[in-house]
């Protein structure tokens, strides 16, 4: 791996860059031309407009990303977090394209994005206890439970 495209914008593509920085590896970001002038945009070893501003017609649109990856000669993809990272059709067409996709596997992105109904998910088939009833307010003040609530639909 050598060089990484950052499908990402912002703090989280700045704090991608860091890293890469001291790994020593080549950076590719792409902006929307409304990020156009956002510090990330000139932290990066090379960077490419990849459409209008908004989300769907620039940092979600892949095919633009394919084609940066493509004039960048890029190695490899890092989504950062939010936008294509729960993506597992992204990462599948990242490693179908001989990429490195830095995230978990496709496999893993798709089992893990099934976050509802409770105990038919990978973590329910994995012996964690989802309980479906409603606790009385005794069993509330006297257990101590840790409770992850995620957005559904891939939020």
């Amino acid at each position: 791996m050598r060089t990484v495209l950052i499908a990402n914008r912002g703090a989280v593509a700045a704090r991608v860059l860091r890293t890469l920085k001291r790994m020593g590896l080549r950076s590719v970001v792409v902006y929307s031309e409304a990020d156009r002038d956002l510090p990330y945009v000139r932290q990066a070893d090379e960077a490419y407009c990849i459409g209008p501003g908004p989300a769907v017609q620039s940092y979600l649109n892949e095919s633009a990303l394919f084609d940066v990856v493509r004039r960048s000669r890029a190695d490899a993809v890092h989504p950062g977090y939010g936008f294509l990272s729960e993506n597992a059709g992204f990462a599948c067409s990242v490693e179908a394209a001989g990429l490195t996709f830095i995230g978990p596997s496709p496999r893993w992105i798709d089992a893990m994005g099934h976050k509802t109904p409770p105990g038919s998910d990978c973590i329910g088939k994995r012996g964690a206890s989802c309980n479906r009833n409603r606790w009385s307010q005794d069993q509330r003040a006297t257990t101590s439970t840790h409770v992850d609530l995620r957005a559904l639909a891939r939020g």
